[in-house]
């Protein structure tokens, strides 16, 4: 049976709001207007080559502690608050400038997560949206996703629908064993929702937007080359979590004038975190 709310215990607004910014600093008012029209924007500059290369070696150092503790290739989730380079990356101001465009200056982090996709990587991520898992409301969260390497179609890039956002909440299903999915939720018929299918193929150090509602996914890699990228979740302070009393999260730039956002200190170096 189709599911509209994963969390029915939680009152939430879950609709698209609309970017409202004649100024903006970093983004163009064209791609402004797509990010509405659209509910993404890609591929955006951001690292060089040797900063590059050093993402990629920072990455595979954590991935090498996570194997080493059993955990898998999706399981560097959550781990800013005990690794001192994934905060740091969420405090690149390169990246929140690009973020302030959409959604002011006061930027909360809550979440980052690194997927990566192994050569041969049977699994998939179905067509879902991010506002389905998260308890928060309202549904201002724009996902910034870093590519830690190339990735195009070849190595399973990530693939939105266009226009999906506008509907608000989609129903979906529980994922059953045999879609292999890394997450757990199911949109069936996502072309429906939006237009075809657009795939995000970037260059490693790039980066691109997307709003929690915008259905996306990405496919098995069944080529012999990695992809990784590492996404970095950004929201104004007016949004709540399911504590009515506070959240934590890294106050990434201006401040939470309610006080309701207890900020979390940069970590001293990297440790794993289990949940």
């Amino acid at each position: 049976m189709p599911i509209m709310d994963a969390l029915p215990d939680m009152k939430r607004e879950l609709k698209f709001f609309p970017v409202e910014n004649n100024n903006p600093q970093k983004l163009t008012a064209e791609q402004i207007h797509q990010f509405n029209e659209k509910g993404y924007i890609f591929p955006l500059d951001v690292f060089t080559e040797e900063e590059v290369t050093a993402n990629r070696a920072y990455f595979d150092r954590i991935m090498g502690m996570a194997k080493a503790a059993g955990l898998n290739s999706y399981s560097i989730n959550g781990w800013h608050p005990t690794c001192r380079g994934i905060y740091d990356l969420a405090l690149d101001s390169r990246i929140l400038d690009y973020v302030q465009d959409l959604l002011g200056e006061d930027l909360i982090c809550t979440m980052t997560h690194y997927f990566c996709k192994e050569p041969g990587d049977a699994k998939r991520v179905t067509w879902h949206q991010d506002a389905s898992y998260w308890p928060l409301t309202p549904s201002k969260v724009v996902t910034v996703w870093l590519a830690i390497d190339d990735a195009d179609e070849e190595n399973s890039a990530m693939k939105v629908i266009p226009g999906s956002h506008l509907g608000g909440q989609i129903p979906f299903e529980h994922s059953t064993a045999e879609e292999n999915n890394v997450l757990g939720q199911s949109v069936h018929q996502a072309e429906d929702y939006g237009e075809a299918p657009v795939a995000f193929e970037m260059k490693a150090g790039q980066v691109s937007l997307h709003t929690d509602l915008l259905l996306h996914g990405s496919e098995p890699n069944t080529s012999n080359r990695r992809r990784c990228g590492l996404t970095l979740r950004y929201f104004p302070p007016d949004v709540r979590g399911r504590d009515p009393k506070q959240g934590s999260g890294i106050v990434c730039r201006g401040d939470d004038s309610e006080g309701y956002w207890q900020h979390i200190p940069r970590p001293e170096g990297d440790q794993i975190r289990r949940t």
